[in-house]
Order: structure tokens, then sequence, then C-alpha cells
């Protein structure tokens, strides 16, 4: 059973809020000729709202800016005459606070003297290349999840349900979106305590997405649906730390594969339990192994139910906050980041929420997903402690990259409420820009990484 389009603040039937142990089902022939017509061709609704304060899909961003330097460079701004429409504060609160998360107006009442949301017009800057256009619509007829959602089958290269039924395929389709098939970039983590003062940890980070590739059948996919190599290189205690990890497409199969090795040990060793509520590494237990990406892994440590879909305020088109203009110290604020570079759009995204299985372990008992429908990026995530008090609120600002194009991550956030610290991650605005990277064939091979732990 599949349902089309929700509009805003839908409810969807009680059926698919359900954990379906089996098979979940493909579209219908005649529900797929909304892509590309009603629905843009990865599944968001094409038309404006009905303000019009949410435009019409028209291609999005697939022309570079004058001030685009060429492959490798920085992304620079394509909307440098924008200004904010208004601004959100504790003040104002009351106006707006339907079109917020419970998480977003908590940390405007927390920090009402200096937290700020300027709101800009939307852009649906959101594009990718024509073969993953073509894909997804080849996904939506034979895409299949099973094992209770662990296991993806009959998708590859493009979003795998672009008309989604449920909440499985909704969090998979952020899992899987396009990206380019092979980068290195820079992530620089900063764990800031409630004083103000930081800790800075440099990665850098080697990504290759199998899933990714064009012109792919999904039978020659393989069980990799990506690799990622973290090598860190500050700050002195850390540094020579290494993650790899292959990331599998049938979990109940095989779970994914993770090796570590840390300052002062011999060799690369394979870790079987790392994922989930892990702590990551230089967050000073600010997040965990699973809220990387916003989302990542196994799903099945919790129930996940669709809500629908509605309008918010989210990050978008961060190409302000991502400026090499701008020195770590000017981003990474006491509290949070220098609100006055970010810049919050009106989006419709799906909501999706998670509750802790019972019987399973993990610090946070219930999660509360906002998936821009655009590009199917989560914006927004609200954590909830074991007692269910509301405890995080994660953000992910990003930008088009609109030479390949894909939509990339400048800046993740997770702000811990009680605690008042938080942590910025993915920032590189003193580093390298992302860029196409081409591996050696082994590259991501254990054998090929512990020769490298051990330089």
């Amino acid at each position: 059973m599949r349902i089309g389009r929700q509009g805003h603040r839908s409810a969807l039937p009680a059926l698919l809020l359900l954990v379906v142990a089996g098979a979940h089902a493909r579209v219908a022939e005649e529900q797929l000729a909304q892509l590309g017509t009603s629905l843009t061709p990865v599944g968001a609704e094409a038309a404006a709202n009905a303000d019009g304060s949410i435009p019409a899909w028209d291609g999005g961003l697939v022309a570079a800016p004058e001030c685009f330097a060429g492959a490798g460079s920085r992304y620079c701004d394509p909307f440098p005459d924008d200004a904010p429409l208004f601004t959100i504060s504790a003040e104002n609160l009351s106006r707006y606070e339907e079109y917020l998360s419970e998480a977003q107006a908590a940390l405007l009442r927390r920090y009402p003297d200096s937290y700020r949301m300027p709101v800009y017009a939307t852009r649906r800057s959101f594009a990718n290349p024509v073969f993953v256009y073509e894909a997804s619509r080849a996904n939506a007829l034979r895409a299949e999840l099973q094992g209770n959602g662990e296991v993806l089958s009959g998708a590859v290269t493009g979003v795998p349900f672009p008309i989604p039924g449920n909440a499985f395929e909704v969090i998979w389709n952020h899992k899987v979106r396009y990206r380019d098939v092979s980068v290195r970039r820079w992530n620089n983590q900063f764990a800031v305590a409630a004083s103000g003062d930081y800790n800075q940890t440099t990665i850098r980070e080697d990504l290759r997405f199998m899933y990714s590739r064009p012109g792919l059948a999904p039978e020659a996919l393989g069980e990799v649906l990506y690799h990622a190599l973290e090598l860190v290189t500050a700050p002195p205690r850390l540094e020579g730390s290494i993650l790899l990890l292959h990331e599998t497409r049938d979990q109940i199969a095989e779970a994914r594969r993770i090796w570590q090795h840390s300052p002062g040990q011999q060799r690369l060793r394979r870790v079987p339990n790392a994922g989930h509520d892990t702590p990551a590494l230089g967050a000073d237990g600010l997040r965990t192994h699973d809220q990387a990406d916003m989302f990542n892994g196994p799903t099945e440590r919790y129930e996940w139910k669709l809500i629908g879909k509605r309008e918010m305020f989210v990050p978008a088109n961060s190409y302000r906050l991502h400026s090499d203009a701008l020195e770590y110290s000017q981003i990474v604020g006491k509290h949070h980041l220098a609100q006055e570079h970010t810049r919050y759009e009106r989006r419709r995204v799906w909501e999706v929420e998670a509750t802790l299985r019972l019987g399973s372990g993990h610090r946070y008992k219930r999660r509360r997903f906002f998936v821009d429908e655009d590009g199917w990026q989560i914006r927004i995530v609200d954590v909830y402690d074991a007692r269910g008090a509301l405890w995080q609120l994660q953000e992910a600002h990003t930008v088009i990259a609109y030479d390949k194009p894909y939509e990339l991550p400048v800046c993740e956030t997770v702000y811990d409420l009680p605690g008042n610290r938080y942590l910025a991650q993915a920032l590189n605005n003193e580093d390298p820009e992302t860029a196409t990277w081409v591996f050696d064939e082994d590259h991501f091979e254990p054998r090929k990484v512990s020769r490298l732990a051990k330089k």
C-alpha cells in the first residue's frame, strides 16, 4: 500500500504508521506519472504553497554563479543581494512558533538576548544530475525494503522512494541521497563548553559513495553502500586516530563494518559494536555515532512513525556561513553559532518520529526528524532523553554544490539544551573546499589503512 503527496500538517492513514515486517511495496504505475509533473523528479511538491512563500520548483541551481572560480574552489554565494525578510527572536516567538520544532523554540527561549533566526526568501535551489532523476524514477517501480526496514533492494543511484509511504522510506531517502561519488573533505569539529571555550578536532575525511555511481544496475551495486575513512590531524593527543567504515546495504545479512585505530595502538582493529549511541571521537559526549550526517546506520532500535508533512523555518542555502572570509572563531560563539551568518527559509518537510523499542538500549528515548522534501536532507532533529524530556537540537546547514550538482552539508550542530553546551561540526572555512578525489582501488581496504595507521 502506498500513498501520494501530503499537504501542510497532514496526517497519514493509521495503517502506515505501523512497522511493516515484510517487504515495503513499490509505487503503482499511475502514481509514477506524478514524478516530473505535480512532483519534482525526486518527489517534492513542484507547486508553490498557498501564500507563495514557498515558490514553485523551477529546476534548481544548475549553473554556477560568476563568483565561482571553478572545480575545487569555494562554493560562493549565488544570492549575495538577499537580505533577511524578518528575524525570529524570543520576543516575537509566539508569532512564528507553529513553524518551528519544539527544540528550536526552546533554544530561542534559552538565549533570549543573543539567539536569533534570520529568515530569508525561500530559494528552491536543490538540483541533481539528470541521471539521478532517471534512476529515481526507475527506483520508484522496483525499490523495496525488507527485514523491518533494514534491507534495501532494487534501488541504486537515485532516491529509492520518491513517493514514500512510511517512515522507513523517508529515512532511507536521506541515508542514500545522491552525493558526489568520490570526495575528500575537511571536517572541523568544535565542542563548545558553557563558558564559550572549545576543543577543536580536525578530521580529514575520504568518502566513496558506491550507491551514487551513474549507470549502475541494482544487481551490480554489491553489499557496500559507501566507504568512509576518517583521519584525525589535530589536536596532538588525537592525531593519527582512524575510523574506517563500510556501510552495508543489508544490515541483517552483515552489519556495518567498522575498524578503528587510536594513538598508541599497534594496529587497526575491527570494532563489532560501534554505532548507535557509541560516543563520537572528539565530541566531548555531545553526539553519538548515529548522529553523524544527522542520522545514519541501522534503524532497528526504534519504532518509526511517519507523522505527515508540514512547513517549517529550517537552515538552507548557507553560503554565507560557508564563506572562507570567516575564521572559525567568527562562527563558533558562546552557547550557539554566530547566528548573523546563518540563513533560514520556509520549507516543506516530512515529519518522522522514532521511539525507542521496548527492550532496546539507547541514550535517546525519542527523536523527531524533519526532512526537507526537495532533497531528502534531514534539516532538524529534536532529541529527548531517557525520561522523555527535551535534550538536544540538531541542525544541518547546507549549500548546493552547483557544479555537480548535489546538496553539501557545511555545518552541523548539536545543542545540549540543559547543559548550555553545543557541538559544531563539518566546518571547513579555513581549509580546502570539499572536492572530487580519485582514490586507489584499495584505498578503503583494511590492509591498506593498516599501513597508514603504522606511520
